[in-house]
């Protein structure tokens, strides 16, 4: 007959005021300090006695306690959804992390598949977030929005394409990374020219702003846009090279850097000349890119605002309630290669 290992005996929980015996001060001090306020003036040497005695008996400020007494939480809540994972967002996220973190916000990211918008929107709320930034997935809507201003968010924040009514909105508009791309084929004197639609989950959000900018500046010089669905499979590729002469184009715009590769190398196979007959070019100016031969064009992509994301947040966090503002962070500029 088995037995149940044995239980270890509790351990006690440490205490601020534990705390406070170590360091030699009032537990008000260790409050003051843990949580970083500065409207108090406490030395920097005890200061640093509060956080080596914390840190020697593993203790941490209790985060709802916390929030109960400030009246809201410190956490920024990200949602995640199935959307694309290029350098630029991967670079974003980990800044917008790490800046917040200085500026004593805790970031949470909560997994959101499966859900729809208000769904979304009351499991977050159930949190008590002050901001939430949602990037992409189901659009908030008019209700959403109130369900979590309502449970104390501050700020409500969208980061994608578009803006959404009545949330602040942090737009990286994927048109200009299509139109970009066109206006360099225009350039090169391409007239006829296809667009990579990717046909995988979550990649519609950023495929068809692309078209949509692409058709636009193709329209006004009198080019031609001929989308293509293209799955990120050799096989997928394979089909279309097969009947590209069918099709009467001379340039591609292939969505990013990895379809632009796995397309250009189905047009080689097929016999099809880069940039002789076809002029390729992506988008996210890959390193990986550059080791092709010949070395892929590409739009590289950048991100300025006026002010760094985290500060923008921090501040809306402190003055909420304003008018629901808009900043455009995404910047696109062509990178001329062979491929082109």
């Amino acid at each position: 007959m088995s037995q149940l290992p044995e239980q270890p005996a509790e351990t006690s929980v440490p205490t601020s005021a534990d705390v406070a015996r170590l360091a030699g001060v009032s537990r008000a001090t260790v409050s003051y300090v843990l949580n970083n306020n500065a409207t108090v003036r406490i030395s920097e040497q005890t200061r640093r006695r509060v956080r080596e005695a914390a840190s020697d008996l593993g203790y941490v400020p209790h985060a709802a306690a916390r929030s109960l007494r400030a009246g809201h939480s410190r956490m920024v809540l990200l949602p995640t959804w199935h959307i694309p994972a290029g350098p630029l967002h991967q670079r974003f996220f980990h800044e917008l992390q790490s800046d917040l973190r200085r500026l004593d916000y805790t970031v949470v990211q909560y997994g959101s598949a499966g859900l729809d918008a208000d769904e979304a929107a009351r499991a977050w709320a159930e949190l008590r977030p002050v901001a939430v930034v949602s990037p992409g997935g189901p659009a908030l809507t008019p209700y959403g929005i109130d369900v979590l201003t309502r449970s104390g968010a501050k700020a409500v924040i969208t980061l994608g394409p578009q803006p959404v009514d009545g949330a602040h909105a942090l737009v990286m508009d994927q048109r200009v990374v299509g139109s970009c791309a066109v206006a360099h084929l225009l350039a090169r004197g391409r007239r006829r020219i296809g667009v990579v639609l990717p046909q995988e989950p979550g990649l519609a959000l950023f495929g068809e702003p692309r078209l949509v900018g692409a058709r636009r500046t193709a329209e006004a010089a009198g080019a031609r846009i001929h989308p293509l669905p293209l799955r990120y499979e050799e096989e997928s590729a394979a089909q279309l090279a097969a009947r590209w002469h069918t099709l009467g184009l001379d340039a591609v715009f292939a969505y990013n850097d990895e379809y632009a590769m796995l397309l250009m190398r189905a047009l080689q196979d097929a016999g099809i000349s880069i940039p002789g007959e076809t002029a390729v070019i992506g988008a996210d100016d890959l390193v990986l890119g550059r080791l092709l031969r010949p070395r892929l064009s590409s739009v590289r992509m950048e991100l300025a605002a006026e002010q760094p994301p985290a500060e923008l947040i921090d501040r809306l966090v402190r003055h909420s309630g304003g008018t629901p503002e808009r900043h455009d962070l995404l910047r696109a500029a062509a990178v001329p290669r062979e491929s082109s």
